[in-house]
């Protein structure tokens, strides 16, 4: 019982410690970019709202998945075991990054911002290069054939119109 406990106290601070990454992306960067934000109450701010709740929306399905079907976490440091090509991941390969950059632009428009539109695009392409250097060669290391064929597959960051399916041989459904 003792050692059960111990394995999932090491889950859960494995899966708070992740939560780095999101925090300084979407909190401490912009906070430091934009130290007073001009609020206006008018439909701008309001699609803004809207797009963070999206945003946060996505990246909590992800994460979720991740955790359930993955086995790891969003963070490099603690990857996932399994290849997750389900859900929006049967869309477009970066579904979380795309809610980030959703959120990044909901809150640039919530603050009417144009900095945080200039973070949105640095972020962006930091993590395109990222993908490209660092995060599809591992991956094709880590799930071979698999990712492979996923990568063949789904496009890396515009979704595409019908899920696919691993088993689906012509790429459709």
């Amino acid at each position: 019982m003792w050692v059960r406990k111990q394995i999932i106290m090491r889950s859960v601070l494995k899966q708070l410690f992740s939560l780095v990454l999101p925090i300084t992306v979407l909190v401490l960067v912009p906070m430091a970019i934009e130290k007073s934000p001009a609020i206006l109450i008018d439909a701008i701010f309001f699609s803004g709202l809207v797009l963070i709740i999206v945003g946060i929306c996505v990246i909590a399905v992800t994460v979720s998945m991740f955790i359930r079907i993955g086995q790891g976490t969003l963070a490099p440091w603690n990857p996932t075991q399994k290849l997750v090509t389900s859900g929006p991941y049967a869309y477009m390969r970066n579904p979380m990054i795309t809610g980030v950059l959703v959120v990044l632009l909901g809150e640039m428009l919530a603050a009417h911002s144009s900095r945080l539109f200039i973070w949105l695009v640095v972020f962006f392409i930091i993590n395109h290069l990222y993908f490209l250097v660092s995060e599809e060669p591992g991956l094709v290391k880590r799930f071979g054939g698999e990712y492979l064929e996923y990568k063949k597959n789904v496009p890396r960051w515009l979704p595409r119109w019908k899920p696919w399916r691993p088993n689906d041989k012509n790429g459709n459904t």
